[in-house]
This record gives C-alpha cells, sequence and structure tokens, in this order.
C-alpha cells in the first residue's frame, strides 16, 4: 500500500494520492478469511439479542476492518502478521521529542486517508439497536471515531480518539483536524513518500524524511501534543474502568464484536461479566482470549451478520 504527499505552492494545498487498495480494494485488505455465515447460528444470536433486555457491546479492531482499517493480531492480514514494525510506546513518545517528531510525521501523511473512513454496517447495526432501545451502553476499544460517525451517542470510547489532541502539561483538548492545518503551515515544502498502514493511522517513514518535520507546541501553554488516545504501555483512567465496570453490573447480557480480547484493559470487563453469571457471546474471526468463558461465538464478518439481527 503506497502513499505520496506533495506540496504544491502554486495550489497552496497538499495532496495525498494513495494506491486503488486503500479505496474500494481496501474493504476487505484487512479482513481474514471466514467461513460462510451458518444460518444456525444466525438463529442463535438471534435469541442471545431477544433475551436481552439490557445489552452491554464491546467492540475491537475487528468490527473495524472492514472499513479498511487494519487491526494488529488478525492472522495474515493484521500489522503484526505483515511487518516487524510495533506501535509507539507511551514512554517512548513522552521522554523524546525525536520520537514525538517521528510520530506526528507519520502519522500526518496517513490522516488525510485514516480521517477519512465511514461505518460499514456493524456500525450502523449498532447504532441502530440504540435508537431502538436493544443496545445498553457500547464500548469499544477502538479509536478511529466510526461508532461516532455511525451516530452511537451511548458510546464509551475505552482508548481514546485519534480524532482529537491532548496537551501533555496543560490538559487543552483540540481537533485533529485543526492540528492538521497547523502542520501544514509549519511545513510548507516537506514531502514524504510512505509505504504500508498501521492501526491508529500511522504510515510509515524513513528517519531521513523525517528529520526535517515541524512539530506545533499547544497553542495554549506551549506543551507538547499527543493524540487523545492510551498508547500501548500506559493505563486506562481509573474512572472510565470503573464507569465501564458499572455498565457490566448493570447488564443483562454481552456481546463481544471484533475483538480477540488479548489486551487486558478489555479482558478484565469479561472477567466481570462472568463473575456477574451474564450470558456473553462473542462475534469474532478467529479464537479469543475468552472463547471458554462464551456460550455462543461466531466467526463471521461482523459487517455480514449485525444487520441480519432483528433488534426488537
Amino acid at each position: 500500500m503506497n502513499f505520496r504527499l506533495t506540496f504544491r505552492t502554486a495550489k497552496g494545498c497538499w495532496m495525498v494520492n494513495h494506491s486503488q487498495h486503500c479505496s474500494h480494494g481496501s474493504i476487505g485488505l484487512f479482513v481474514p478469511p471466514s467461513p460462510p455465515v451458518d444460518p444456525e447460528k444466525v438463529k442463535e444470536l438471534q435469541r442471545f439479542i431477544t433475551l436481552s433486555k439490557k445489552l452491554l457491546v464491546i467492540t475491537g479492531a475487528g468490527i473495524s476492518t472492514e472499513s479498511g482499517i487494519p487491526d494488529y493480531r488478525s492472522e495474515k492480514v493484521g500489522l503484526y502478521a505483515r511487518t516487524d514494525r510495533r506501535p509507539i510506546q507511551h514512554t517512548d513518545f513522552v521522554r523524546s521529542a525525536r520520537i514525538r517528531q517521528r510520530y506526528w510525521a507519520r502519522n500526518f501523511v496517513g490522516w488525510p486517508l485514516f480521517s477519512s473512513h465511514q461505518p460499514n454496517p456493524a456500525h450502523w447495526a449498532l447504532s441502530y439497536w440504540e435508537r431502538l432501545g436493544k443496545l445498553h451502553w457500547l464500548v469499544t476499544q477502538n479509536v478511529d471515531a466510526l461508532h461516532t460517525k455511525a451516530g452511537s451517542q451511548r458510546l464509551t470510547e475505552l482508548h481514546g480518539c485519534m480524532h482529537r489532541v491532548l496537551c501533555l502539561h496543560c490538559g487543552e483538548r483540540t481537533p485533529r483536524g485543526v492540528l492538521q492545518e497547523r502542520f501544514e503551515v509549519l511545513n510548507p515544502t516537506w514531502s514524504a513518500e510512505a509505504h504500508g498502514l498501521a492501526p491508529d493511522g500511522d504510515v510509515f517513514l524513513t528517519e531521513e524524511q523525517v528529520q526535517s518535520f515541524q512539530v506545533p507546541s499547544c497553542t495554549r501553554c506551549g506543551g507538547p501534543l499527543k493524540p487523545d488516545v492510551v498508547f500501548f504501555g500506559d493505563t486506562v483512567n481509573p474512572s472510565k474502568v470503573n464507569f465501564v465496570h458499572s455498565l457490566v453490573k448493570e447488564a443483562d447480557s454481552l456481546l463481544v464484536v471484533g475483538s480477540s480480547l488479548q489486551v487486558y484493559s478489555g479482558y478484565r470487563f469479561i472477567l466481570t461479566a462472568r463473575e456477574k453469571k451474564l450470558p456473553i457471546a462473542i462475534l469474532n474471526i478467529g479464537p479469543t482470549r475468552s472463547d471458554n468463558l462464551a456460550c455462543l461465538k461466531l466467526d463471521s464478518r461482523c459487517g455480514e451478520l449485525l444487520p441480519l439481527i432483528d433488534p426488537h
């Protein structure tokens, strides 16, 4: 997957060109193979949803792969399977201005494509369930804002959202689009060609490409800026964790959509649901950390199966 970023001074506009795979072909590019939808499994999930009166849904990266956003762990198509690159660590970002420069240069190139991704039928289905009163609350581990774009409001973004930027000193939050404009002003002649796409909108650049990239500071206090997300090695805000635990205790059933639950920040809520003896259903292509705790496991594309369910 190739990207090229250039600047035309005459027209004063940035242009991002990407391969055909990034548009029409990207929808299935990052989705692992799965068997055809089993009508009997659909009936089982329908019964599960019909019996639910206070349904809690937890979503992961697998729900967004059908929108063209890769995940980390999917067999053959996830980031870990396609490359030896690993996501940035929180401590590295905080301690090193050079690492922040490299991160923001790569994110700057990837942002136009990442921010343009749209919800797929799975996101729309869950939003519809909420409007009908079937979905009690939605907790997502994703940072792509696709649930928000689909209209979900009873929503907790467990790991934050890439569409917001946080100052590490004063805590000021600003829209990511505003920062993109500041990048363009500071880097009017900078250009780069990038290869590959990561789940958080990051792309891959060489050190030579990054060296001259200028990174703005907080307009309020001059502090360093960071995406308003939980990087690897960081922890979720305790108040947010407590809130989700309270949601689990209020719910009468739990549906996991598109998550392998390998990360403890999401897995812990499954353990709480198990302690409460909630029925747990999992929709995810491939095995998960909690298959043995679920009363129903489905290996299908989220966008194919969820629209088949009648939430009434």
